[in-house]
């Protein structure tokens, strides 16, 4: 089950951790004080890939890779 963040709507909010399903309805007040909460909405990993490469930027009009040309692109000249 994913942990939710939650935080008080009060000036000086309060942040709490819950367990929830991803079925549940999102809490509205505290579960123990009755204050009422909101889900903050938080970042993540993003998405992992395997095997993924960085790209470098393709040569110029005149670079031979021969390192002699001063182009700067990056390559291994």
């Amino acid at each position: 089950m994913p942990i939710y963040i939650y935080e008080t709507v009060e000036s000086d909010p309060v942040r709490f951790e819950l367990k929830q399903s991803m079925r549940d309805e999102p809490l509205t007040h505290h579960p123990e004080t009755g204050v009422p909460v909101r889900r903050v909405i938080s970042g993540g990993y993003g998405i992992l890939q395997k095997n993924v490469r960085p790209t470098r930027p393709a040569r110029p009009p005149g670079c031979n890779g021969s390192g002699g040309c001063g182009c700067g692109c990056g390559h291994a000249h």
